[in-house]
């Protein structure tokens, strides 16, 4: 892991102190919006959702990760006029030859729900042994000041495990229930939320981003 420099709040804290900073978080995604107000609830930044500001979205049509983020980021700060972080993340299949990837969110359709990506997935490996259903989880996660940007903030965060044949726990979204997660012997969808914040990909891609907005704020 490493970084390179070159949330939706309720309506009960949305009146912040003067010194927070206003970031806008670039997903309509209520999960992923919810992991990383968690982890962002600490720190001196009052994160607005993306949906404040406009109800499109950007176009994720890049080939990478990095691509999909920064695209996202620029979108967002185009927007609303504010600073921006936006990632991208999706699951990385070995014995698929690293699909979904990319394609994680609309893996089945593009209008897939997670329940429908996360069946094609065990579809897709029905038959493949145990020691042969490797799999990680990747995010790239992306600050930019503003839609012009030229050195945009770019952390990056891994999650090793293996995907189960069948789902457990009720916890987290997409393909958590069937993530295996040798570390604690259970599913991503097992786990507490502090305990996966401690573990997950995005959370190590935060941590990291954290870390570099301290050193510019």
């Amino acid at each position: 892991m490493s970084f390179k420099i070159n949330t939706l709040f309720s309506k009960d804290i949305a009146i912040m102190p003067e010194n927070y900073r206003k970031i806008v978080l670039a997903s309509n995604n209520a999960g992923k919006i919810r992991e990383i107000n968690n982890l962002l609830n600490q720190q001196k930044f009052q994160v607005l959702p993306q949906k404040d500001f406009t109800k499109e979205e950007a176009i994720e049509d890049g080939l990478s990760f990095v691509e999909n983020a920064i695209k996202k980021a620029r979108f967002a700060c185009k927007a609303s006029g504010l600073p921006a972080i936006a990632d991208d993340s999706g699951i990385e299949v070995d014995a698929l030859n690293g699909a979904p990837g990319i394609y994680s969110a609309r893996f089945a359709g593009e209008s897939a729900t997670d329940q429908e990506n996360l069946e094609k997935l065990l579809t897709d490996l029905k038959g493949i042994e145990d020691k042969n259903r490797t799999a990680r989880f990747q995010c790239v996660m992306v600050f930019m000041r503003h839609a012009n940007d030229p050195t945009p903030i770019i952390c990056q965060g891994s999650w090793e495990g293996r995907i189960l044949k069948t789902p457990q726990g009720n916890n987290g979204f997409g393909y958590d229930p069937i993530f295996f997660v040798p570390e604690d012997n259970c599913s991503s969808a097992e786990l507490s939320a502090d305990r996966k914040n401690e573990l997950s990909h995005r959370g190590k891609a935060l941590k990291l981003m954290t870390t570099a907005l301290s050193r510019i704020f």
